[in-house]
């Protein structure tokens, strides 16, 4: 098989010894052959498109049976009618052959399939357009002091310079929403032309049009002066940029948490800080669009609306209020009485008569409860069977150590448990439950079951046995000081 090193040697042949003849003998072919590429194309141009199988289609006859399936949905995967086949067929294929078929249906949506949908680049405007939206930071596994830090981060891009910021946050909520946006708008020091946001349930009323927006999230546009726009549902490539930039960003948190070297973290400061430094660096080399931004954006309000919203509610029977289809526990002695809850996006605070009476941590979700045994622990020693079947047993264990504590005493007290446990909460709630957790793990580690008694004494020891340290200040010699105010020698 002659080629193109051979035809090349030969035209540089026939341009140094002049006749074909030599230069054959130079190019290792016969002067036929040698007449043939004198001239023209090389071999590998000469050489007809492979346009034939090499091997029998193994689909050929079963094919008829595949395509009603991929026209009814083109989504089908290969593998899924593969299955079909195999159920069809029993013995027919093999497995190696899907291989095949995912070139064979590839083929047909390219050539006989829908057409797919187009995705058009848009061209962005200075200080017209910034985007946001919510994205989960679980994979990233971040702890704090090694405990599992769950929790959500706000991300607000500009979609001319892809300046962006954010902040941490437990929830998709309104509150959220609304602290985030101004925060971010605030960091920004302006206010853009619009606001895209995904159809988010704090934002968009539901069953309505993309235009309807909730009172509150109308509100907040109106007093930045904000157009609020919203995606198409299941959309999300229409929010584009704060998509990627949810993408590029847990890469580069990412990248930066194995140069720490550590996922762990002292206090949820520290990891804030840590975010916003990689933030800071991320937007240096966006400065000089976002410089070109910065004339053209609004100028920020006199103030920040207050994103928080005030509720009234009656305590019930149980200590309790019901707020967000979450149960919160309240102090007993509030039981029948209205209170004014204000919901933020991390805290409720509950308020009676102009008093703050609690500020409670807001739960994630739906259907949860947050009960505070210091609310109703005064009762529960009063009344020790009702702790057995109580709805919310689970949040009296205030750490691994009292539901440990608990399980001792039923195994060994089965009929007293309940009563012994409630003694030693009685003595957290009006001690310390530090020391009382500590003594208990003392307990826990010798075997010893920790009786309530027992625990009771030994956490009142441990706190008349604090010491006060008094500081070892020596006298100061003043000689020597006027000495040298009088101008002496020491």
């Amino acid at each position: 098989m002659i080629t193109n090193f051979q035809v090349r040697r030969l035209r540089e042949a026939m341009n140094k010894v002049k006749t074909l003849e030599k230069a054959a003998v130079v190019a290792g072919m016969n002067v036929k052959t040698a007449r043939k590429y004198q001239s023209g194309k090389l071999p590998s141009e000469m050489k007809p498109d492979h346009a034939w199988r090499t091997r029998k289609d193994p689909f050929e006859t079963t094919w008829p049976d595949i395509v009603p399936f991929l026209k009814e949905n083109p989504e089908l995967q290969a593998k899924t009618l593969f299955e079909h086949l195999n159920e069809l067929y029993p013995g027919k294929f093999q497995e190696g052959q899907l291989r095949t078929l995912q070139r064979k249906i590839r083929k047909w949506r390219a050539t006989e399939g829908p057409a797919k949908e187009v995705f058009f680049p848009q061209k962005h405007m200075p200080g017209e357009l910034a985007e946001s939206d919510f994205t989960h930071m679980g994979d990233l596994k971040v702890t704090i002091k090694g405990v599992p830090f769950d929790h959500l981060f706000y991300h607000f891009v500009l979609t001319y310079s892809n300046w962006e910021t954010g902040n941490i946050c437990f929830s998709e909520s309104y509150e959220s929403l609304s602290e985030g946006l101004q925060n971010a708008l605030w960091n920004l020091g302006g206010v853009p032309f619009n606001h895209r946001s995904d159809r988010l349930s704090a934002a968009i009323n539901k069953n309505c049009s993309r235009e309807m927006f909730t009172d509150r999230y109308g509100a907040l546009l109106r007093h930045y002066g904000l157009r609020g726009i919203t995606i198409n549902a299941r959309r999300a490539n229409e929010n584009g940029d704060v998509e990627q930039g949810h993408n590029r960003f847990k890469v580069a948190v990412d990248q930066a948490l194995m140069m720490r070297g550590s996922r762990d973290f002292e206090d949820r400061i520290e990891y804030e800080l840590f975010l916003m430094n990689i933030i800071k660096k991320k937007n240096m080399a966006r400065r000089k669009r976002f410089d070109d931004e910065v004339p053209l954006l609004k100028s920020l309000p006199a103030k920040k609306l207050d994103d928080t919203k005030s509720v009234t509610l009656k305590v019930g029977k149980s200590s309790t209020i019901s707020i967000m289809r979450n149960t919160y526990s309240v102090n007993s002695r509030l039981i029948g009485e209205n209170v004014d809850v204000i919901v933020g996006a991390e805290y409720l605070e509950v308020w009676y008569e102009n008093m703050m009476f609690d500020n409670i941590p807001r739960l994630k979700g739906e259907a949860k409860s947050s009960i505070n045994y210091r609310h109703i622990i005064d009762w529960l020693v009063r009344k020790p069977g009702a702790f057995e079947n109580y709805k919310y047993r689970e949040d009296l264990f205030p750490s691994t150590t009292f539901r440990i504590t608990y399980d001792m005493l039923k195994e060994v007290y089965p009929d007293s448990a309940n009563k012994k446990y409630l003694a030693i909460l009685h003595c957290a709630a009006k001690e310390s439950e530090a020391r009382v957790e500590q003594v208990l793990k003392l307990l826990i580690d010798q075997n010893v079951v920790p009786l309530p008694e027992k625990v009771i004494e030994d956490v009142i020891l441990k706190g008349k046995n604090i010491t006060r340290i008094e500081p070892d200040v020596p006298d100061v010699n003043l000689v020597a000081y006027d000495t040298i105010l009088f101008g002496g020698v020491i």
